[in-house]
């Protein structure tokens, strides 16, 4: 095992992830653990049309570029600095702007299809997948799309028709079998919580002594 202890959350769009993840962040400690969220690595696409954007399928592996975060977290647990880019969510492209992120005793990554891609797979030492019911994951969606990401409720259903529930189906709920835990109502179980960061902070031990 490498001395960085490298942490991944998992879990369907909704689902608390984020919520888990700053838990994890903010018990820990920001100066002790870096935070990468697999969305930033979605592939630029500069140049679409709107109505391509409408029916592009956010959901699927292909859609992010898993590889170069890939890259990154081996370049972390190098003890590497990393560029992150930048994503718009509401024009879907890269800003041309980056992150950097610093290595430090632990990296947290957070993402629906982090635990579908062997590569980036290997490389968590703890695996926790975030499951929530499915009406609760779909209004948490919704209201995030409608106020972060400007779009609108007939958008959001029908993307959430078309392309987010037919891959969940498919990549992230699958996906659970390779969790070491998972954690039900999201980031609202704080036993789980406790857990989790116990068992950080145990892998940390031997990383900051």
């Amino acid at each position: 095992m490498s001395d960085v202890v490298v942490i991944g959350v998992a879990g369907g769009t909704g689902s608390g992830k984020t919520t888990v993840a700053e838990a994890i962040v903010s018990r820990i400690g920001r100066e002790r653990i870096a935070y990468i969220q697999h969305d930033s690595y979605y592939r630029d696409l500069t140049g679409c049309e709107r109505e391509i954007l409408l029916h592009h399928n956010f959901d699927h592996p292909d859609a992010l570029e898993t590889e170069l975060l890939t890259q990154h977290v081996r370049s972390l647990k190098s003890r590497i600095p990393v560029e992150v880019p930048i994503y718009d969510f509401t024009r879907h492209v890269r800003t041309g702007k980056t992150r950097r992120v610093d290595p430090l005793g632990a990296v947290l990554v957070e993402g629906i299809l982090i635990f579908s891609e062997p590569a980036l797979r290997e490389l968590f030492d703890i695996k926790i997948f975030v499951d929530t019911d499915a009406d609760l994951r779909f209004i948490r969606r919704l209201r995030r799309d409608l106020v972060e990401r400007g779009r609108t409720v007939e958008n959001v259903i029908a993307q959430y028709l078309e392309t987010v529930r037919p891959m969940h189906l498919e990549f992230v709920e699958p996906s659970k079998r390779w969790a070491d835990l998972i954690i039900p109502e999201g980031g609202f179980n704080p036993v789980a919580l406790d857990v989790v960061c116990s068992r950080v902070e145990a892998l940390l031990q031997p990383a900051t002594a």
